[in-house]
């Protein structure tokens, strides 16, 4: 049973298991029938004088015939397998780009629009930003709180003077608090 492949070259190209496991086969028969040949060419300098000598050699030489059809053999029967299992990776790749490419439904359409929204594919760029904004709203507060307390420490009574203590520490209270919101919340915005 001969089986001929056209354009097994453009398999090879595809980086196949199976290919690589072909290409090691026929090297693997080369090499053996290349080591027969050699017998075959050594009996040529051997010299036979007697008839048994001559039989021996003859017998040699139809080993070597033999051992170079069974590598050939040898390599043909694992050659039909190869063929099955190139045609199922190939079956699975195709199978796989297919899958890739299939379209998106509504709803995974609409969670690939959050997560750039929310920069989940970016890096986390839009927590960078976020990071960035909180502490500069932070530092502008720490500053007009200062300046505020300074101000009004000249302009009130020391009664006036702890009420604004007072609600100056409610104020660092919170945004103590707003400081324990988890690092992984992200506020989502809805709005499309």
């Amino acid at each position: 049973m001969n089986i001929k492949l056209q354009g097994i070259d453009l398999l090879g190209n595809l980086g196949l298991k199976s290919t690589q496991d072909r290409l090691n086969r026929q090297a693997e028969r080369d090499n053996k029938i290349a080591f027969f040949e050699q017998q075959k060419e050594n009996l040529k300098n051997m010299k036979a004088d007697t008839i048994d000598e001559i039989a021996r050699k003859l017998d040699l030489f139809h080993g070597y015939e033999d051992q170079i059809a069974a590598a050939k053999m040898e390599y043909n029967n694992s050659q039909m397998f190869h063929v099955f299992d190139e045609a199922q990776e190939l079956a699975e790749k195709i199978a796989e780009a297919a899958e890739k490419n299939k379209p998106k439904t509504s709803e995974e359409r609409r969670e690939d629009m959050i997560e750039e929204a929310t920069g989940v594919e970016n890096d986390g760029m839009l927590d960078e930003l976020m990071d960035n904004l909180t502490e500069a709203v932070e530092e502008v507060t720490e500053e007009m709180v200062e300046e505020l307390q300074e101000t009004s420490e000249e302009a009130l009574s020391e009664e006036e003077l702890e009420q604004a203590k007072l609600l100056k520490d409610e104020q660092f209270e919170k945004l103590e608090q707003e400081k324990d919101i988890p690092e992984n919340y992200k506020p989502f915005d809805y709005r499309i």
